[in-house]
């Protein structure tokens, strides 16, 4: 026995024994355990947390995914829409041009028409004036003043009787 008290290993081994027995004696360990408990409790409600605000996250992202393809559509019809009253916009200005267009033509030929008929009126007023004027001239050379005065009675009476 002297020989192991004379070993420093056994006096380090006893020094060992006596420090864990102090720790049990104190309940170092349920000390420990429980600060393990505690850190354990906190790690777990802590994932929890992580869990619960991933899935809130996913959430989101999917709520905000289909706002952004309801938008994507909603753009789209809109879109579609514009399109489609440009179009309708687009024959509707031809139509009321080509009716423009064609009351435009319409209006100038009827003024044409009528240029024309003015015309032709005026052409004919000054032939017949000519014409009167030629026959004045040639019955008056050819005819004396008595022959005018009978003559125009009887064409007087000529024209009475064709008007009435």
């Amino acid at each position: 026995m002297t020989y192991l008290l004379q070993d420093t290993s056994f006096w380090a081994m006893l020094g060992v024994i006596i420090f864990f027995g102090i720790l049990v004696w104190v309940k170092v360990p349920g000390i420990i355990a429980k600060h393990l408990d505690t850190r354990a409790e906190k790690i777990r409600s802590d994932l929890d947390d992580a869990r619960r605000m991933r899935e809130e996250a996913q959430e989101l992202l999917a709520s905000f995914q289909r706002k952004q393809r309801e938008a994507e559509a909603e753009a789209e019809a809109i879109i579609e829409q514009a399109k489609s009253d440009a179009k309708h916009l687009r024959e509707a200005a031809r139509t009321e041009l080509a009716t423009r267009l064609e009351r435009r033509t319409a209006l100038a030929e009827q003024r044409i028409a009528q240029a024309e008929a003015h015309a032709v009126a005026e052409v004919k007023a000054l032939a017949a004036d000519l014409a009167i004027d030629a026959a004045v001239r040639l019955i008056a050379e050819h005819t004396k003043k008595a022959d005018h005065t009978s003559r125009l009675k009887a064409d007087l009476t000529d024209l009475e009787t064709k008007l009435n």
